[in-house]
């Protein structure tokens, strides 16, 4: 099934015109996990999303498929199993945008571990989540840990652990996920706010939603509905009359980019921050470092969570205790995020001991809402929610359906790949048969696409003629096309993380984008400019503090 902007009438008319089996209300990596699993299992499934696919809590995170090493310190141990298993599932299907991390642990005085448990409890991580013999943890001595990073600070350091993550592109990770459901027969839709749940004898038996680009509402029948909404779980409880007893719990992350030439680290890096007992993040992702987060509580606007002075500060100067030979200020700051968790409310608890553990509620409507949880757990999260689902529409239509199996689902781009190895053969073999392109282009191509980039080189050659920025507009076309992109924010910041890693560079490009955008789409010219509105008040406010 195609994934076009340009074919939002079809798709609507397929969501609205025979029942669905199933109804996910949320397009974050919960429900694209969802729609995912639901379709694979024999369901009739549609999904529709308030905003763009990503565009919450799933497009704002630290960019990590991580077991959670802290969680480890909280005792947490089914939460440490369950994600640290899922990271090398997640490699296997996607290695294009999930890929293994070496994560440096320095070992400092007053810091809240010693050698002995840090060496032990890396120990127990890589247990729990069954790290391959060749990626376990190691310890290193003092000088052993100042080789490996030379800018850590050197008096208080006693040593350190090197231990495995994965890195990913977590807005990316969605839209491969929902790709992969398309393709498999789920409608999905962006732009399309649940207004209301439709009831029959006080069950909930679908949605109204509005469609964003015609500003018309529309009414989709469904067995079962499931509430995946991150951050507005509790609006579409609320709707549904039934927010009673647990309520979310919501924190911000902020994240701030700097130029590497500024901190100019050899390998991602996992410190302690002394003054309140937290841990943070420094990752290197090409020319840039990225540095978060913070956990604070945030009862503000959840639409458009933005990092504060307070916020860059905090980062700031638990990055210059650490590296006290960089001196970073605000002004060495290019860009920033901030994303909000949608935790389970537990009274008494800082927002650093709350659980990162999803829950699944259901209401006496029959709506299943689930909440909680981490990126790295959204399989899981999606099998619990749909074991559900499936026994309730079993018993509605004496049906039987499959059990999960999306373990060994490849998601798009990442089919044929096999692992590391298999993204630089692809690199290397797409080098050189489009030999006009450069290897910098390509492999940029790749992290983001996988096997996909194919597609977009000829069409930068075939439908662009190798013209100025014919990789570009290529890129653009596919992303239109192929992955249901209908704004400048959609483009620059979930589909290819642009404003957040290469914002100096979007000014030269922007125009060319947008004109782009009003001709292949042509919307009404008031959708475009509330979509470019929405996309400078993105673009101003990642530098606004």
């Amino acid at each position: 099934m195609a994934f076009s902007a340009t074919k939002r009438k079809e798709y609507i008319s397929s969501l609205t015109n025979e029942e669905l089996d199933l109804l996910v209300i949320g397009g974050g990596i919960t429900g694209a996990g969802i729609a995912l699993d639901a379709i694979s299992r024999g369901l009739k499934v549609g999904l529709i999303e308030k905003s763009d696919f990503g565009s919450g809590t799933s497009s704002r995170s630290t960019k990590l498929i991580h077991g959670g090493l802290r969680y480890l310190k909280q005792l947490e141990f089914g939460i440490v199993r369950e994600v640290g298993q899922e990271r090398a599932i997640l490699h296997n299907n996607a290695p294009h945008i999930v890929i293994p991390e070496k994560m440096l642990l320095p070992i400092i005085e007053g810091g809240s571990l010693g050698k002995k448990s840090t060496s032990l409890g890396l120990f127990v991580y890589d247990f729990l989540a069954g790290v391959k013999s060749d990626e376990r943890r190691y310890m290193l001595s003092k000088s052993e840990t100042l080789e490996q990073e030379p800018l850590l600070r050197e008096d208080i350091l006693k040593g350190g652990g090197v231990y495995i993550e994965y890195r990913s592109d977590d807005s990316r990770l969605v839209i491969e996920v929902m790709k992969t459901a398309v393709e498999k027969g789920a409608i999905c839709l962006n732009y399309a706010p649940c207004k209301e749940l439709l009831y029959e004898n006080g069950k909930v038996v679908g949605a109204q939603f509005l469609d964003d680009i015609s500003q018309q509402m529309h009414t989709i029948k469904a067995k079962q509905t499931i509430n995946a909404c991150g951050p507005w779980v509790d609006t579409i409880r609320k709707i549904d009359n039934s927010l009673k007893g647990k309520r979310l719990h919501l924190t911000k992350g902020v994240h701030i980019v700097v130029e590497k030439s500024k901190l100019p680290i050899k390998e991602s890096v996992y410190f302690d921050i002394t003054k309140d007992g937290r841990m943070m993040f420094a990752i290197p992702r090409g020319n840039i470092v990225y540095l978060g987060t913070t956990d604070t509580n945030y009862k503000e606007d959840i639409d458009f969570p933005f990092a504060t002075k307070e916020d860059v500060v905090y980062i700031l100067e638990a990055t210059n205790f650490m590296f006290p030979s960089v001196s970073l200020t605000k002004e060495d700051v290019i860009s920033s995020w901030a994303g909000l968790r949608p935790l389970i409310h537990e009274d008494g608890k800082s927002p650093s001991d709350l659980s990162r553990k999803d829950e699944i509620f259901i209401s006496t409507s029959g709506l299943i809402s689930i909440a909680g949880g981490k990126l790295t757990g959204f399989r899981k999260m999606a099998e619990r929610s749909l074991n559900v689902a499936c026994k309730n529409i079993s018993k509605k239509t004496g049906r039987k359906f499959l059990k999960c199996h999306t373990k060994n689902i490849p998601l798009s781009g990442g089919a044929g790949i096999n692992g590391v190895s298999g993204v630089e053969k692809l690199i290397q073999d797409l080098v050189i048969r489009f030999n006009t392109f450069n290897e910098n282009q390509i492999t940029d191509l790749v992290n983001k696409y996988g096997s996909n980039t194919e597609k977009i080189l000829i069409s930068a050659i075939n439908k662009f003629h190798h013209t100025e920025n014919s990789l570009l507009k290529a890129e653009v076309d596919y992303c239109i096309n192929d992955e249901m992109t209908i704004s400048l924010s959609d483009f620059f910041i979930r589909r290819t993380g642009r404003l957040y890693f290469e914002r100096p560079h979007i000014e030269a490009i922007k125009d060319e984008v947008k004109a782009q955008f009003a001709a292949e789409l042509e919307f009404p010219s008031d959708v475009n400019e509330k979509f470019n509105a929405e996309f400078e008040v993105e673009y101003k406010g990642v530098m606004n503090f």
